[in-house]
């Protein structure tokens, strides 16, 4: 299980569900998208891409088993409800992952946490995309459906 804003999808994430599918010999990947209202609370503004729209541009890129919508208020109980084995999370993610192990480890889920590599990330970080008017690729459609060869 991986969960994020995916507010356009680009190379950077595109690898980080590669890394993730490679944590298991037999990979059903849950993606967690995040809510727009959470995303306003942390990030301080509204996502390019509704949650529904961006719900379908990762269940069209193909690199996801499942898509599901992040709790509203409990970012716990999506999770206990998908029960991953595994949760991958990206190089930078900080937020709800302060005491995750222990605090579904107290709801009777044991899941191995693993900290993915960033890939090239002065380059392909969704902030740093949007922030500048640069030519770099930002996949908005479901056109690519393959990741970049590292």
């Amino acid at each position: 299980m991986v969960f994020g804003v995916f507010d356009g999808l680009h190379p950077g994430h595109l690898n980080f569900f590669r890394q993730a599918r490679r944590l298991t010999r037999r990979p059903c990947l849950v993606v967690s998208v995040a809510r727009d209202r959470n995303v306003i609370r942390l990030k301080g503004r509204r996502p390019n891409f509704g949650e529904r729209k961006r719900m379908a541009l990762l269940k069209e890129c193909k690199f996801a088993d499942k898509v599901v919508l992040s709790g509203k208020d409990n970012h716990l109980s999506h999770i206990l409800k998908v029960k991953p084995e595994i949760i991958a999370l990206g190089y930078d993610q900080k937020t709800y992952v302060k005491n995750l192990k222990k605090d579904l480890k107290n709801k009777g889920l044991l899941v191995k946490i693993v900290r993915l590599k960033p890939y090239k990330e002065k380059i392909y970080k969704s902030s740093l995309l949007y922030r500048t008017s640069s030519s770099r690729s930002v996949i908005q459609s479901p056109a690519r459906r393959t990741a970049p060869k590292t």
